[in-house]
């Protein structure tokens, strides 16, 4: 949607609704998603092919902190979705973007053991990392939750993903209605996640989704939840 139509909406809910609870003074929060794709780019077309039931990983930070730090799968089944998570210290975190995950072994979570193997059997690597503010509000007494996410940026695998100045380029996903918006393409190739083939807009994206009570790793949605987006 364009700002007008996000400043008009926001100042209706604000009247309505209190924000996250994890939100900051400007009633948000910063979050960046690390995306792991397979050779053959499996998550990537899987997505752009419309696949009802599909999965995949990455790792979330929020605010550009060392910490919480999780590794998370997000599997989605037609319009329902399930996330799950496993914490990562700073130093797992390293040695996963090196391709060393033998530590996932020593893990309680059983989705640990499972991104052990799809790293070694289809070679998982880092593709992509994905930044943008979240506006969020809540509705206590319901199950629905509404969000605002802005700013979106695409950044090379490779930058400091807690660098709260890395470069980015502003971007969004692919809009059928929008036939006539520039395509954007990294110039080391075309990027393995649901920014693989972005459109160059300075839109502001709109999720509502029931809400879902947070996890101890902070303000990431936990549990069976569905995804209606105006993107």
């Amino acid at each position: 949607m364009d700002q007008a139509r996000y400043r008009q909406l926001r100042a209706v809910l604000r009247g309505l609704l209190p924000y996250d609870a994890h939100a900051g003074g400007n009633g948000g929060y910063h979050i960046r998603s690390l995306y792991f794709d397979d050779l053959y780019q499996t998550a990537y077309r899987q997505k752009m092919a419309g696949v009802e039931v599909r999965k995949k990983y990455r790792v979330r930070i929020y605010n550009c902190a060392p910490g919480p730090i999780a590794l998370e799968c997000k599997h989605k089944n037609g319009a329902y979705i399930y996330k799950e998570s496993v914490p990562l210290t700073a130093a797992e975190y390293t040695a996963l973007c090196r391709g060393d995950c033998r530590f996932l072994l020593g893990k309680a979570q059983p989705m640990a053991a499972r991104f052990f193997v799809e790293s070694r059997a289809a070679v998982l690597r880092p593709r992509v990392i994905v930044a943008y503010d979240r506006e969020a509000f809540v509705n206590d007494v319901g199950t629905v939750r509404i969000t605002f996410d802005k700013d979106i940026t695409a950044m090379d695998p490779g930058q400091d993903l807690f660098d709260p100045r890395a470069a980015g380029y502003h971007v969004l996903p692919p809009r059928a209605d929008d036939p006539g918006s520039q395509v954007y393409r990294h110039p080391t190739g075309v990027y393995s996640n649901d920014l693989s083939c972005v459109f160059l807009r300075q839109d502001v994206g709109l999720q509502v989704l029931p809400v879902c009570r947070p996890g101890p790793a902070g303000p990431a949605l936990n549990g069976a939840q569905q995804e209606v987006t105006g993107l």
